[in-house]
């Protein structure tokens, strides 16, 4: 089955600019002109291989159009129908992000991805596993590349829940969500060692407990006072 084209992910800059009746703006605005600059700098770079639809139009003319979705104060970003920022010069991060999760809201994953960083040795794993099956995948550095990190956390949250830390590799076959490479492995007949990361975080109840002799767990030992 052939792919679908994506439609594109609207981006609309509303800059102080402009005229309207006998107004018109003479002065101009720094934020707005390093705005236009992230937004170009970063739909070239982070979001290369993301749709994007950008207008850029004068907010004196046009001042009534992001009124309705609670923007006043120029430069005004919009992504859809959604104020990301105004007033100030547009935050990289922020425009990724939202630029990001707007796309992978309205697009579901096709095909087969796998998500993962470099010397995540079950990433080299899952690699190896879909390489030795003959299966072709895309895959996505989450760490060289932040547009890629922000599609799996939007992506992998509503599979594994809200709270559930996200460890690597996150992989899609045939467009839906496998897991990592101890569940890929499964689903091509392969023993993978589990990860012992897998769905464990800073807080959680059971990260760095040890184990007595019976094999119970117990709590880490106190650190010693250091004295000076």
């Amino acid at each position: 089955m052939a792919k679908r084209t994506p439609k594109p992910v609207r981006l609309r800059m509303y800059k102080w600019e402009g005229s309207w009746g006998p107004f018109t703006i003479t002065l101009p605005c720094g934020e707005c002109a390093l705005t236009e600059d992230v937004i170009e700098a970063t739909l070239a770079n982070e979001l290369a291989h993301v749709p994007v639809e950008f207008e850029c139009k004068p907010w004196l003319s046009y001042w009534w159009e992001p009124i309705a979705s609670g923007g006043w104060h120029a430069p005004i970003i919009l992504v859809g129908n959604k104020v990301i920022a105004q007033g100030d010069a547009l935050n990289r991060g922020v425009l990724t992000e939202m630029v990001v999760r707007a796309y992978a809201k309205s697009h579901p994953v096709e095909g087969n991805k796998v998500f993962g960083k470099p010397n995540c040795p079950y990433c080299v794993k899952a690699k190896e596993l879909l390489d030795e099956a003959g299966v072709d995948y895309e895959y996505l550095d989450v760490v060289e590349n932040p547009a890629a990190m922000y599609e799996m956390l939007v992506r992998v949250k509503p599979e594994i829940g809200e709270f559930t830390p996200v460890t690597t590799p996150q992989i899609w076959i045939d467009g839906k969500h496998v897991g990592g490479a101890d569940e890929l492995g499964e689903m091509l007949q392969t023993h993978v060692e589990p990860d012992p990361r897998r769905g464990q975080g800073s807080m959680s109840p059971t990260r760095n407990h040890r184990r007595d002799e019976k094999g119970k767990k117990r709590m880490p030992a106190p650190s010693r006072p250091r004295y000076t």
